[in-house]
């Protein structure tokens, strides 16, 4: 058997760039966020806990994309200490009830992207994203115009989840 190679030089540069840049210490969008001093109202934070948080995706895959992460700022799940690992989970649980109730998806994906190689756009800050899907929500213009479409505002989504949140919560008082 002969195996054909493809040179691409250029990759080693590029794994060396990309090398640096993960050994420059810099602070996330969500460390960013939380010091800003925006209200949770402005930085789209729909619910806050003692460990974590849930957040808006601010580039949404779809109306309702939500974001539950730890406020300390770590890189992989092995990181976080019991009382983060226990509330990520109860929290990830009730983002998808809440999601159910607020905008009534015809299901739901969950999932972590750990890395930049594996999808992780923001990396250096463990997050889970709960993403509402509908059928047909991956049309033609995701497809073919790299385009997607959200009916709604991220105000009024943020304001529904809070809404759906609180009832949530109180369920049972």
């Amino acid at each position: 058997m002969n195996l054909d190679r493809l040179w691409n030089g250029w990759r080693a540069q590029y794994v060396g760039a990309a090398v640096e840049r993960l050994a420059e210490p810099q602070e996330s969008v969500f460390t960013g966020i939380l010091k800003s001093g925006l209200s949770d109202e402005d930085a789209h934070i729909v619910f806050r806990g003692e460990n974590v948080f849930a957040i808006l995706n601010a580039f949404p895959y779809s109306t309702g994309h939500l974001l539950v992460l730890p406020y300390r700022e770590i890189r992989d799940l092995e990181m976080l200490n019991n009382d983060e690992a226990q509330e990520l989970w109860a929290t990830v649980t009730d983002a998808v009830a809440v999601l159910k109730k607020s905008h009534r998806p015809h299901a739901l994906n969950v999932g972590i992207n750990l890395g930049e190689s594996a999808g992780g756009s923001i990396s250096q800050h463990l997050h889970v994203h709960v993403v509402p899907r509908w059928e047909g929500d991956g049309n033609f213009m995701t497809s073919i115009a790299n385009t997607r479409t959200l009916p709604e505002p991220l105000d009024e989504t943020a304001k529904r989840i809070r809404d759906s949140w609180s009832e949530w919560k109180n369920r049972d008082s």
